[in-house]
This record gives structure tokens, sequence and C-alpha cells, in this order.
């Protein structure tokens, strides 16, 4: 006589594993292409406000998409989907314009139309000064050199800080640069330091120039994780380590 049991049908498995790995992966490319970015800091430009080692997320739909929103730029449409105004102030990731693939990031300071001059270190936005203030000193733990500190407010009241590691020295006497339409001037915190809009584009060269709308990917909204041991960033075996905690960009 036999006995007739009922068992649960095996679950599991290599098949039931790479299931679920590629449901992930799936969720973590949508993830990076319709909401935030993972991006790396790996120069100074942006000091102190950004540091090497600094790890943030950027919005992709704070701007709407365009092709440099998706996996690998995909050339699938033109200009910019559910498009927004990018706001005088912002901390923005774009491509460079130059090659339309290298990832930058710096300060949004001029908007299409605008007049921005660089005089005897002073930002000017059509034709009036930025005011600044000075804020202190900043000694950079990479190459221990003394910066001074300004705090800069723009028009529409945006203020920060930058340095000025000394006056009337590389960028810091500028034409004047009419902003085109449908284009942006950025700057980089670190003003003597910064490859920017300051220095026309070209293929190969290390300038910014104006930056189209479409080669925006977003503004940074987060820093989740920083750790640094020096120039290059973070390496486990370099001691000690500096943390800074995950911090929102106050922007006003």
């Amino acid at each position: 006589m036999s006995i007739a049991t009922d068992r649960p049908a095996k679950r599991g498995g290599l098949g039931e594993t790479l299931k679920v790995v590629v449901q992930a992966l799936i969720l973590a490319l949508l993830f990076r292409t319709f909401l935030f970015q993972p991006f790396y800091i790996e120069s100074g430009s942006m000091k102190d406000t950004l540091l090497i080692g600094d790890y943030l997320f950027v919005s992709k739909f704070a701007y709407g998409y365009s092709k440099f929103s998706l996996p690998l730029s995909l050339p699938l449409f033109d200009g910019r989907l559910f498009a927004h105004e990018p706001q005088r102030g912002d901390i923005v990731l774009f491509k460079l314009p130059s090659d339309n693939s290298t990832d930058y990031i710096k300060r949004l300071i001029g908007l299409p139309g605008d007049h921005i001059q660089v005089k005897h270190s002073i930002l000017y936005i059509n034709d009036q000064p930025v005011p600044r203030t000075e804020a202190g000193t900043y000694t950079d733990p990479d190459d221990d050199v003394t910066y001074t500190r300004y705090r800069e407010t723009l028009p529409n009241g945006v203020s920060y800080e930058v340095l000025d590691r000394e006056p009337d020295s590389f960028e810091d006497n500028t034409d004047v640069f009419d902003v085109p339409p449908g284009n942006y001037f950025m700057m980089g915190d670190n003003r003597d330091n910064s490859s920017d809009s300051r220095i026309a584009a070209r293929p190969g060269g290390p300038g910014v120039g104006y930056v189209p709308l479409e080669n925006l990917v977003g503004p940074a909204k987060l820093i989740f994780f920083s750790v640094m041991t020096g120039e290059n960033g973070f390496e486990f075996w370099k001691w000690p380590w500096t943390v800074r905690w995950p911090r929102l960009f106050h922007l006003t």
C-alpha cells in the first residue's frame, strides 16, 4: 500500500535568482533615468561647496528630460520633454557642449539674454555688480593653499560662498558674455581653479562656453555620502578619513 503525500513545489534556484537580479537592475535603471542620478565629484572646481570625494544625487525630472537623460544619451528625440526653467544659482550637472558626453558640474550664473562679465574678481550680471562680502578664509587640505572666502548674493536672492585665491588672476577680468537664447552661463565656486563658461568651448579643449538647455541633466539636490582621504578622493588604505554627513543643498 502506498500513501500519497502533498509536497510544496520547490522554489528558488538559479532561475529565480536571475529574475530578482533582472528586476532590481530594471528598477535601478528606471530610478537613474527618470528620478535621480548618482554623481561623484572628481575635481576641485566647486570647492568648498563640493569637495573631491562627494557623492550626490542629481534630480533628473527637475528640468524635464532630454536625450542626455537617457542611458548612453540615446538620440531618441530632440529638445526637452516636460521642460522646466532652471533657476539662477542652481548647481547643475550637464554634458560638456564640445563633446556632448563629458559630465561637468557648475553653478548656473547667467540666463538666456543676460550680459555676464567679471571685472577685478567681481561678477557683473546685466551691468550690475553681484554683492559679495568677505566670509573668512579656507585652507585647502590638498595643497595647503589659503583662499579668501566670499559670500555672493545673486539678483534672485540665492546666496552661496566662493573662493578667490588672488585678485586679478586667470579669468578675473573678462569680456562681456551675451548669453544666447536657449543657453546658460556656468561658473565654478572655486573661481581661480575652474574651467567654465568664461573659457570658450572647443573640441578637445578645457573650455565650456555657453551650455544649451538640452545639455542640462539636472540640479544637484543631496550629498548622500562623502569620504575623503586626499586629492584623489577616497582610498580605503589611507588614514585618516574625512567624513561629511549627508545634507541637502541650501541655496538661499
